[in-house]
């Protein structure tokens, strides 16, 4: 087999591109590659490069043909990345380069923000959007993406919020899965598969205070129990990569954390794939104050197990220095290499360095053509995220022949129903709330528009909205005076039948580094929405956001509220889908809706206390808020529909359930009402008495499922030890005799309970 692979180096050697398919060892042909390379190419090989004015491209190619970087990020089309692996096939070796992107939600087709389709609860859609972003990815030369991002987040203060899938480990950990499969197909050597590298690695939506990039310090018993999951199950599914965090933990940054990176990732989970720093990180360990110099952080970012510097500075200009002073040994740099090396043979870039790129003359003709976009599955996948909070007097779904007032600052924004991460979407392409009713109601209908208030009136925000837009402002006000903005909103409400308020945070505030001490809509929307409210015309607020709000004086005035976070390319046409009947709504909430930012946290799952608060019995010498009503606005799991659905009694296969054995919990579904609907029901596990203090319930189970109107059917859900383990005290994984409680119900408050004992 060495022959054999020494062979298939000399071929390529002798011509560009031609690394031939008979080498199918990996080990071994890795190896064999390793041994041919100088120190300067291995080095080469562990920096991922930014497309930007800190290199430019004539540079990049030219250090690219010297054998001095090993892959790059945001060049997003084969015109670019052409040239660029045309200069590695100049290069010694001819090592092909990877070029990466953030693909979060979509990639020229937007689909709804990742919390958005964490709300549909639906595997299936969640993965169609994964597998759509892969496909539309690959074919414009991307390789790998930095996602999916799988950090548990129960603060929503934290802009990154809107990135993930919510606060709850097992639903978390289900869309990682999910995620990962969707890119990578059904291997990430495939022509329309990319390589997923999970991120943030490790802990970083626990971030003290929700303020990006700040410290976690948190037990070891928390980090396995709720937050190292996720990562964990992405890991399993396969994901190639890996993506450390910004953040310390425990104080050590997660870029020089060898526990973190080494014994926990490589040795624990057996994880065998590239790891890569977040941008800028090992630098920033500086910052951190662990090291002195670039010197000594890319010393410890190497020992640590960090594989590719991204945005590398320091990794170039370092590693050579500390290799011969012997601060660092060879086998740091020969062990980095070869999993980069490896990731680029698992995306089958050796037997093809063109795979994604092909020929010049396949090009598109036009990158932004309508035919390459998915705006079918984009406007299925995003009606199927809204949820439905409030529907007083079945406000909706509204007629289309009634006269309609659309009013507030999102509801003719096209780059904010995109969201953040919004890859190459175009805002000219994405359908504002406007255009969705408009082309709903059809040209005899009445929609009337007032824009009504700005985002903010704020200039401080707004100034902060608009700092990295480099083209033009991402956010523009209207010049007028705010009054004068309601006045006329006023005028068109009084002169409408119903009133639509698309109100809420616009893309920037739900975003990196975008992180809020204030969970109100901004006030100069709120000031709107109380004057609509004065009307006395029946009031639909439109919520666009990409973290929890606190609107509990919006609950108050709105006639109907619909949370439809930021819906992605057709995310107008999905809300006037809702809005309007043509489909009923079935997200549910994947985290908390706090009352107010002084209940944070607010997580569903939180830890059995000795005096909990009871509501309806004296809050005295209880765990509760004086000042305020004790418990979350709307709770983990919640979502209303245009049709209603009961719950029978819980019926359990046995009282008790062997270690080896299974138990069934059984429920009959049935839609009450007159429209066919689909819902989510939830299954929920407590733990009553353990070794250490257990979560009041936790998520172990749901099916989503249509009924039609008068339908009823019977679910099962199947318990096993499996679901009832938990780290104890010592780490270790096992369930413990003794009384559990199962919970089924269609939000995480109100539940049918049934009990059971593990002998």
């Amino acid at each position: 087999m060495k022959k054999l692979c020494l062979l298939s180096l000399a071929i390529a050697l002798a011509s560009p591109g031609a690394w031939a398919a008979t080498a199918d060892n990996k080990e071994a042909f890795v190896s064999d590659l390793l041994k041919q390379m100088t120190l300067d190419e291995k080095i080469g090989q562990l920096r991922l490069i930014s497309i930007g004015p800190e290199m430019p491209r004539e540079l990049i190619r030219k250090e690219i043909a010297a054998g001095r970087i090993g892959g790059t990020f945001n060049s997003i089309t084969r015109p670019e990345n052409r040239p660029m692996q045309d200069a590695a096939m100049r290069s010694r070796l001819k090592i092909p380069m990877f070029f990466a992107y953030d693909v979060i939600h979509g990639h020229r087709t937007i689909f709804p923000i990742p919390l958005a389709l964490a709300a549909s609860w639906d595997m299936d859609a969640i993965g169609l959007s994964g597998r759509i972003s892969a496909k539309e990815a690959a074919a414009d030369s991307i390789d790998l993406t930095f996602a999916p991002m799988v950090d548990v987040s129960r603060d929503p203060r934290w802009g990154r919020t809107s990135e993930g899938f919510g606060e709850d480990t097992y639903l978390v950990s289900r869309i990682a899965q999910v995620m990962v499969r969707a890119f990578q197909g059904p291997a990430p050597s495939a022509a329309d598969s990319i390589m997923a590298s999970v991120k943030h690695f490790a802990l970083y939506g626990a971030v003290e205070g929700g303020r990006d990039y700040n410290i976690v310090d948190m037990s070891l018993v928390k980090m396995y129990q709720d937050y190292l999951p996720p990562y964990r199950a992405a890991i399993d599914a396969g994901a190639g990569g890996v993506m450390t965090a910004l953040n310390s933990i425990n104080g050590v940054p997660a870029s020089s954390n060898t526990w973190l990176m080494q014994d926990l990732l490589r040795k624990e989970w057996g994880f065998k794939g590239l790891t890569v720093s977040d941008h800028g990180a090992v630098f920033e360990l500086i910052n951190h104050g662990v090291a002195r110099d670039g010197r000594e952080a890319a010393k410890l970012a190497i020992k640590a197990g960090i594989d590719m510097s991204m945005n590398d500075s320091l990794y170039g200009k370092e590693l050579p220095g500390l290799l011969k002073a012997g601060d660092i040994a060879q086998s740091d740099i020969d062990n980095a290499v070869r999993e980069v090396l490896g990731a680029k043979y698992d995306m089958g870039l050796f037997k093809d360095p063109y795979l994604r790129i092909g020929k010049a003359e396949q090009d598109p003709a036009d990158l932004y053509a309508p035919e390459r976009m998915h705006r079918s599955e984009a406007r299925d996948v995003a009606r199927r995220s809204l949820v439905l909070l409030e529907n007083r007097n079945q406000t909706l779904p509204l007629a289309k022949t009634a006269k309609i007032a659309l009013v507030g600052p999102l509801a003719k924004a096209p780059i904010d129903m995109m969201g953040s991460w919004a890859a190459a979407g175009r805002p000219d392409q994405s359908v504002t709330l406007f255009d969705g009713m408009r082309a709903a109601m059809g040209q005899q209908a009445t929609l009337t528009y007032a824009r009504g208030a700005n985002i903010t009136g704020d200039a401080k925000v707004l100034g902060y909205l608009n700092f990295l837009n480099f083209d033009a402002p991402e956010v523009v006000d209207d010049p007028r005076p705010a009054a004068q903005l309601i006045a006329e909103a006023v005028k068109a409400a009084q002169q409408a039948d119903v009133v639509v308020a698309a109100v809420g945070e616009s893309r920037g505030m739900s975003h990196e580094s975008s992180s809020r001490t204030d969970l109100n809509i901004p006030a100069s929307q709120r000031e709107l929405i109380k004057a609509l409210k004065a009307t006395g015309k029946p009031l639909v607020l439109v919520l666009m956001n990409g973290r929890p709000l606190s609107i509990v004086d919006e609950k108050e005035q709105a006639d109907a509220i619909l949370e439809t976070w930021f819906a992605g390319t057709e995310g107008g046409n999905a809300i006037a889908d809702v809005l309007f009947g043509d489909y009923n709504p079935s997200g549910k909430l994947p985290l908390t809706f706090p009352r107010s930012v002084g209940q944070i946290p607010t997580y569903y799952n939180h830890l059995s206390i000795g005096r909990p608060f009871t509501p309806g019995k004296p809050g005295n010498y209880t765990s509760q808020y004086f000042d305020d009503t004790t418990g979350p606005l709307y709770p983990f799991g919640y979502g209303l529909s245009y049709t209603d659905f009961s719950l029978s009694d819980m019926a359990l296969s046995s009282t008790t359930l062997n270690k080896s054995g299974t138990l069934d919990a059984t429920i009959k579904v049935k839609n009450t009402g007159r429209r066919d609907g689909e819902t989510v029901v939830q299954l929920y596990v407590q733990d009553v008495t353990g070794s250490m203090i257990r979560p009041v319930k936790e998520l172990k189970g749901f099916q989503k499922l249509m009924l039609k109107a008068g339908e009823e059917k019977v679910l099962r859900f199947t318990l096993s030890e499996d679901d009832l383990k938990f780290y104890n005290t010592q780490l270790q994984y096992a369930a413990e005799p003794g009384k559990f409680n199962v919970q089924i119900g269609l939000n995480s408050r109100d539940v049918k309970q049934q009990s059971f004992e593990l002998l």
